[in-house]
């Protein structure tokens, strides 16, 4: 049996391994998997051999919360859980940083000449000096208790993990801060001031508080993170039809969409969703089924023909026979695979997580080693506790626990800057290692629309007949033809009368003469076809092109060539990764013909074609199998398996809702050159943060021996725990200030029109956007008016890379919705 159960109070990869290894060597377990990003876990066991219970009690028994999902559990209730989480992290950072900043001003202010009430100033009111510190650290480690609760349950049970090295680290520092206390108040009342003044300015309170509060706002930043699997299912889920017209005892009615039955008809009109898997028994039509193959010419479907659920009738009236409802839908295994294939997707262990198994114990030993010697060698307690705590402080785990996602929030911040949106740290530092990269065709490395390739037999009498006859249609590829004519056709010529044939093509009178378009089929069974216009067909076809003819009673005068053309970076983004040493790999839907062809035009030799959305996620995860680091890019529903499946999902952010969600990284410009920027800036951040723990290792492998005082017995050097606070900040600045670095980051541009500036990112609030339609219209009228935008629909807002505020305004107030805030 499987089940999956919640687990809270994990913190970093340490804990994943730990229950994981404790459940996989227990009796009855077959194999669990737990997943940090969504704090749940997925354990296959023996009913005879164990149960639930005892899982739960197992993982209680390491020091976490457990409680088994129930079946029913629909994902909305994990996003509500993240985003308390969020919430709940927020408050933390807050409420510590607003007593962090006058603790620093008490405790360092002076140093800055800074104006101190009286109270606090001078000698003799060194305990209310030091005393005040000590209220204002108080809340800062009371709100961030579970650093501590964790962090030294997890070191009691020999597991520490980060959350230890922040308790050992602010502990050590606020237990020094009571000890000096005490010594000054010992001091004061027996008339010895100079152990006031000894401990007067060596108060450490500031650095038991800052650890916390530093390391409160980088899990903030990373809790921001989570939950992206529970938004794409929900975008995927607002795909699908609610309602179906059903056809029972010969009456038409409206009812759920849940509520259908295999063997039911079901009627489906112009521009609705497909409600179910099913085979049509009447009508014929276009359906667009891009959300399935990635195909963006919709497939012409007859009776007998299949059609799938949500997948959307363009053109004619059907009725088909569900053969497949609810969740045995090819729709809903697309739902499963992306939230199987995001739930086994471990996130990867940040290096000082790592060590922190090492390192913790190694200073704790050599702290107690240092005190215990100091006082068999005849020393006074004060002066071996001295030595022992200054280890501690010089150890201070703050430039190890900035030195990872300080070195994050810059790369991602210089991503975002340039148009390369990166959800998650995980993402950011396993993007420098992919060597393969599996493209998308559709809408990633072509423009993901029809447009005419194409002109033969070009007239006046052509263009004129097309542009009249085809502005009457709603087929795309009527929309391509009409973009095309429109530059030179004469307006004032208009059709008299106008017939769409679903399947076939359409017919009108145009200045007295009737007029035929449509496929090479059509024109044969009018007897127009010849051995030329055969010739011109099959050309087309072998190039994976569409051809539409236009034809009089008597004969062909012509017609296009449609296509979906190949984005002018692709070619050159293509060559960059090349020259990367990394493989490129096209995984599309498409026919094979188009699919190589496409592939011929942009040099790459590797080609899977024809594949369903269950087959890219499968193709993807036998890359991962041999070894290979896939990242996917792609931009539809279809992709969104594969993208969550791929160790760095890119998303085109002109693309779906959905696939943006998916992705790990979301390309904000239809520019394929951000996914080669996008690994550049993932290799500059990972040499950054090996850089970074190189400097916060230094001052501790340098300073914990003189801590420890070494240099004391020969050469009188005895190292305080101010000057090791000091050593410790001075680790910080570096790690801060080497992670800063990270700004003069290049994008590289391999464009026609050379260097492209950094992309100004702003988000547009719209109110109105009620459904997935509304959605698409804003992100359509943006891309109609050539603005990169990336529409949510849940948060009423579009990520607008670059744009005119008035212009934006304008835009989405002509589709009928309104601009609230742009920021």
């Amino acid at each position: 049996m499987k089940k999956t159960f919640e687990v809270r109070g994990m913190s970093c990869s340490s804990c994943v391994a730990k229950i994981q290894n404790k459940l996989n060597n227990s009796a009855g377990i077959k194999k669990a998997e737990v997943n940090l990003i969504t704090n749940s876990m997925t354990v296959d066991f023996d009913e005879e051999i164990t149960d639930a219970k005892k899982i739960e009690t197992l993982v209680k028994r390491l020091g976490y919360d457990v409680a088994e999902k129930g079946e029913d559990e629909k994902e909305k209730k994990r996003e509500i859980m993240a985003n308390a989480e969020a919430a709940k992290m927020k408050k933390r950072m807050i409420l510590s940083f607003a007593f962090l900043v006058p603790l620093m001003y008490v405790s360092m202010g002076h140093m800055a000449n800074l104006p101190m009430p009286g109270f606090l100033s001078g000698k003799n009111n060194a305990l209310s000096f030091a005393f005040m510190q000590f209220l204002l650290c108080l809340p800062v480690i009371a709100v961030n208790k579970k650093f501590f609760s964790g962090g030294f349950k997890a070191l009691f049970l020999r597991s520490p993990n980060m959350d230890s090295l922040i308790a050992v680290g602010s502990g050590a520092s606020l237990a020094y801060g009571i000890f000096e206390i005490f010594r000054m108040s010992y001091g004061m009342g027996n008339g010895q001031m100079h152990l006031v003044e000894k401990y007067y300015m060596d108060l450490y309170f500031e650095t038991a508080a800052m650890i916390p509060a530093l390391i409160t706002l980088g899990k903030f930043l990373e809790t921001l993170s989570k939950g992206r699997t529970s938004e794409a299912i929900n975008r995927l889920m607002n795909l699908s039809p609610k309602r179906a017209l059903v056809i029972r005892d010969g009456e038409e009615f409206e009812i759920d969409a849940d509520e259908l039955a295999v063997g039911d008809t079901v009627a489906v009109k112009p521009g609705m969703s497909i409600p179910a898997d099913g085979k049509i028994v009447f009508g014929s039509t276009a359906v667009d089924e891009s959300m399935l193959t990635g195909e963006s010419i919709p497939a012409e479907k007859g009776v007998g023909d299949r059609v799938t659920a949500a997948t959307i009738n363009k053109s004619g009236y059907i009725r088909f026979e569900a053969e497949k409802v609810g969740e045995n839908t090819s729709f809903y295994e697309i739902v499963r695979l992306v939230e199987e294939t995001a739930s086994k997707k471990a996130p990867i262990a940040k290096l000082a997580d790592k060590t922190a198994g090492v390192f913790v114990p190694v200073v704790m030993v050599i702290a107690l080693l240092t005190f215990t010697a100091w006082l068999a060698m005849g020393y006074t307690f004060e002066s071996a506790l001295s030595f022992g705590i200054c280890v501690l402080v010089i150890s201070c785990p703050c430039s190890l626990g900035l030195a990872t996602p300080v070195a994050i929030m810059v790369g991602t911040g210089v991503g975002a800057e340039n148009g390369i949106l990166i959800k998650s740290g995980e993402a950011l530092e396993t993007a420098h290692s992919v060597n393969t990269v599996v493209f998308d065709k559709t809408g990633t490395i072509t423009e993901g629309r029809p447009a005419v390739s194409d002109v033969f037999g070009k007239t006046q009498k052509l263009v004129n007949a097309a542009y009249a006859l085809e502005k009457n249609s709603e087929h795309p590829i009527a929309g391509a033809v009409v973009e095309y004519c429109e530059k030179t056709a004469d307006k004032n010529v208009a059709s008299d009368s106008f017939e769409a044939m679903t399947g076939l093509g359409i017919c009108g009178t145009v200045d007295g003469v009737k007029y035929f378009a449509g496929s090479a089929r059509f024109m044969r069974e009018h007897g127009l076809m010849n051995e030329e216009y055969e010739d011109i067909h099959s050309k087309l076809s072998k190039e994976g092109k569409t051809a539409v003819f236009f034809a009089s009673k008597k004969s062909i005068i012509g017609g296009f060539g449609i296509a979906d053309n190949i984005k002018p970076s692709a070619k050159k983004a293509i060559e960059t990764l090349k020259a990367m040493h990394i493989d490129v790999i096209m995984l599309t839907g498409d026919n094979r013909t188009a699919a190589k062809e496409i592939a011929r035009k942009v040099r790459i030799r590797q080609v899977i074609a024809e594949v369903l959305p269950a087959d890219k996620e499968k193709e993807v995860a036998a890359l991962m199998k041999r070894g290979k680091k896939v990242a996917m890019v792609g931009d539809g529903v279809n992709d969104s398996p594969a993208l969550a499946a791929a160790d760095v999902g890119m998303a085109v952010g002109t693309g779906a809702d959905v696939a943006i969600e998916s992705a790990d990284i979301v390309l904000m410009h239809s520019d394929v050159n951000a996914v080669p920027n996008a690994i550049r800036l993932s290799r500059a951040v990972v040499i950054n943060i090996k850089e970074n723990l190189f400097w916060a290792f230094f001052y501790n492998i340098i300073g914990i021996p003189v801590a420890a005082g070494v240099l004391f017995p020969s050469f009188g050097i005895k190292l305080s725990p101010m000057f090791g606070a000091l050593a410790m900040s001075l680790s910080s600045v570096c790690v801060v200030a080497n992670a800063l670095r990270l700004r003069g980051f290049k994008i590289k541009n391999n464009d026609e029109n050379g260097e492209r500036g950094k992309i100004t990112m702003k988000r547009v609030y719209i109110d109105g956007m009620s459904c997935i339609h509304c959605a698409e219209t804003v992100k359509k009228a943006f891309a109609e008016n050539k603005i990169e935008a990336a529409v949510n629909l849940d948060g009423k807002y579009a990520d607008i890379a670059n744009g005119d505020d008035v212009k934006i305004k304008k835009i989405i107030e002509e589709v009928g919705y309104t601009v609230t805030k742009i920021e």
